[in-house]
């Protein structure tokens, strides 16, 4: 029962974890351990009458599961590339299915082994499910820490995606084995066993590729109101989640108990597909706001989940303590079987695999040790019924009670021991080391930024806002480093590496303005996707160090986009109007990038004492952008001569929207200022409103 004193504990413990985090910044330790250690601290604590209320707020199983578990499901997926993800599958999937069952495996024998030598005659079943539900990692802690020394994006991509998926893989084979637990293990149980786990993982997916175009669908409906757009966001992952839990308990009761869907899955897919294909339904503004909004929104579960873990570890009984020798043993298997999944995975994947595949061996020593055990794990073992029993149970304490202690056991030793160790780790093995790319793009970085910083002080001290005493000592100073720092770019016989990380950063550039396109209604979704496909696979092609395809929009990693395309294709017709329209737009906006880019690229060549970059480099990348702009703008032409009609009534529209857009930032400006009342602030925006859906606006 929810009260006043256990929601006066959730808030209280969430104003505490946000202090928390500070404090982890600060000492440059993981937030989650310092959260658990704030979690045992006030357990304690709580034992004193003005704090005894923390006790009334519960880590209940549904908590977790329908509350907090979709939540960090979604954040994780939503942020993940799925080109990316599609280049690595095979590693990433190997080890979240194949690593996860040897994990799993090794840990349910070895441990079985290990207690029966030790006298405690504990079931295989029950080893095998510890096995299960330990053997999913949770990578909050150590992403946190390789954001921080600044880790290989691939090797982040692989540690997350591994977690994300062998999420769904550790809860089917749990819920598998709990299944089997005190029941007579036959061919016919092993086989209906697998055939769940099966259908829980490609069910699940089928459902969450199902819900999720569906709220894609409606979101693009509603792209205009921006309230529905976000809430329907923002309720995705949790319906899906329960979506996919009462197709399992609609299948339990029509007698086919065989057919499962994973929500986990479900969820992941769903979130997969709205992060890499349904952001670009909403606004840039919307988008930005869901970004924000679920990264609090995460950081708040996992807060509160580390924080009860260490009220769980406060509040184990008594008794418990005859689980120590068992509990460390259970440590050392859990972190030789991680290591196994890892070498036994990737070592013979790497000798299949071709060069620019392998997972180096530093990798693989970071994806053995930051194996961290946290959220998930409480999760299941809270799954896991009170009243469970086992014929042959010897043990004082109770089946769940035994895994939490072991469950608690490996959180905390990969917690204390692995999370905080990782970061020198990361430094001894050079996993932070700067390729040549990053090192250049630093030097133009860091350039771009004292030149910049340089202008803004001047301007400062013009206009009094800087003492002009101090402004010129800075000043200075700026242009020290920014002389020390453009002399390594601005030479003749710079590094190719500096060419390459100045086209990054003016297709970064083509980026924002495409987005501001997007958002100002001056391109349709079609070729805004168009265009972002194409600026996608240039900087692509460029990190590698291939000369960038100018027309290239898609390939075959674009998995959402092009069964987009092929069901758009099969229910829509031709529209010619719609197509001419489309190829005027697509051009006039190549042109619009490439003039904002011949832009930047005359400042840093004349508004600096010195050019940023080199005359040559400033060349060649001014020459693609004149030779790009002149193309578009001639395919401007030539569609406007050949469609007139077509091209007049374009123009008409779009001077229509760039009035009205015009017209309601400064109803909007009015109304902040306070010269409009909120009653003729509304009034005058619906007018507009209205004036905006007349037929040919």
């Amino acid at each position: 029962m929810f009260t006043t004193a256990s929601a006066f504990a959730l808030f209280f413990m969430l104003a505490l974890a946000g202090i928390a985090s500070y404090v982890a910044t600060k000492l440059k330790q993981p937030y989650t351990v310092v959260l658990v250690l704030l979690g045992i601290v006030l357990a304690a604590a709580s034992y004193a009458e003005p704090l005894r209320f923390l006790r009334e707020f519960h880590l209940t199983p549904e908590l977790l599961f329908f509350i907090f578990l979709p939540t960090l499901l979604f954040e994780s997926a939503y942020n993940m590339n799925i080109r990316r993800i599609v280049d690595d599958w095979r590693p990433i999937m190997l080890l979240a299915v194949g690593g996860l069952l040897v994990s799993a495996f090794v840990i349910g024998g070895a441990l079985w082994g290990a207690l029966t030598l030790l006298g405690l005659g504990v079931p295989f079943t029950i080893t095998l499910l510890f096995g299960a539900l330990i053997s999913a990692t949770d990578p909050v802690a150590v992403l946190a820490l390789f954001k921080e020394y600044g880790a290989p994006r691939r090797l982040t991509l692989l540690f997350e995606g591994e977690s994300i998926a062998n999420d769904a893989t550790s809860l089917a084979l749990f819920l598998v084995v709990l299944g089997l637990v005190g029941q007579q293990i036959t061919v016919l149980s092993l086989a209906t066993g697998g055939m769940v786990f099966t259908t829980m993982l490609f069910g699940g997916a089928i459902v969450g590729l199902l819900v999720g175009a569906v709220f894609i669908a409606f979101i693009g409906m509603f792209r205009e109101d921006e309230v529905v757009a976000i809430t329907l966001m923002l309720v995705l992952a949790h319906l899906t989640f329960l979506i996919a839990e009462g197709a399992n308990e609609i299948a339990q009761h029509a007698g086919v108990p065989a057919l499962q869907f994973s929500p986990i899955i479900a969820t992941t897919v769903a979130s997969l597909l709205m992060g890499n294909y349904g952001r670009f339904k909403i606004t840039p503004r919307a988008e930005e706001f869901v970004d924000k909004f679920w990264t609090q929104f995460a950081f708040m579960a996992n807060s509160l989940v580390f924080i009860l873990v260490g009220f769980l570890a406060a509040s184990l009984p008594a008794h418990s303590s005859s689980l120590v020798i068992p509990a460390l043993v259970t440590v050392l298997i859990v972190a030789l079987a991680r290591a196994l999944s890892i070498y036994g995975i990737l070592v013979p994947y790497n000798f299949f695999a071709t060069p620019e595949c392998r997972v180096p061996a530093a990798w693989q020593h970071l994806l053995s040790w930051g194996s961290l055990r946290g959220a998930l794990a409480v999760m299941l073992v809270l799954l896991v019924p009170a009243e469970l029993a086992v014929d042959g149970w010897g043990l004082e304490v109770s089946v769940r009670d035994f895994l939490l202690v072991l469950t608690l056991a490996c959180v905390f030793a990969t917690l204390f021991i692995k999370a905080t160790t990782i970061g020198p780790i990361m430094r001894r093995l050079r996993v932070d080391a700067l390729t040549p790319l990053e090192d250049a793009a630093e030097s133009e970085a860091a350039s771009i930024i004292h030149a910049i910083t340089s202008i803004k002080l001047k301007a400062f001290a013009e206009k009094g806002y800087v003492p002009s005493e101090v402004a010129t000592h800075m000043i200075a100073e700026h242009e020290r480093v920014f002389g020390d720092v453009s002399k390594k770019i601005t030479t003749d016989t710079a590094s190719p590496f500096t060419l390459r990380a100045l086209r990054l950063y003016l297709i970064g550039l083509e980026k924002e303005v495409l987005k501001d396109l997007f958002a100002f209604d001056e391109i349709p979704e079609r070729v805004f996707r168009r265009i972002h496909g194409k600026l996608t696979l240039q900087s692509e092609a460029i990190e590698r160090g291939d000369a960038p395809d100018k027309h290239r929009v898609r390939d075959k990693r674009d998995l959402f986009e092009n069964a987009a395309e092929y069901v758009y294709n099969l229910v829509s017709k031709e529209n010619q109007t719609q197509a001419t329209e489309d190829e005027i737009l697509y051009y006039r906006a190549q042109a619009i990038l490439s003039r904002k880019v011949l832009k930047e690229l005359s400042l840093f060549e004349n508004e600096f004492k010195v050019p940023v970059f080199s005359p040559q480099i400033l060349s060649t990348a001014r020459a693609e952008y004149y030779a790009w702009r002149a193309e578009a703008n001639e395919k401007v032409v030539a569609l406007r001569a050949n469609s007139p009609h077509i091209a007049r009534a374009l123009d008409e529209q779009l001077a229509h929207k760039s009035a009205l857009r015009v017209e309601k930032h400064h109803l909007e400006t009015l109304s902040t200022r306070g010269l409009l009342t909120p009653k003729l602030f509304i009034k005058l925006e619906q007018a507009y409103e209205e004036h905006s859906e007349r037929p040919g606006a």
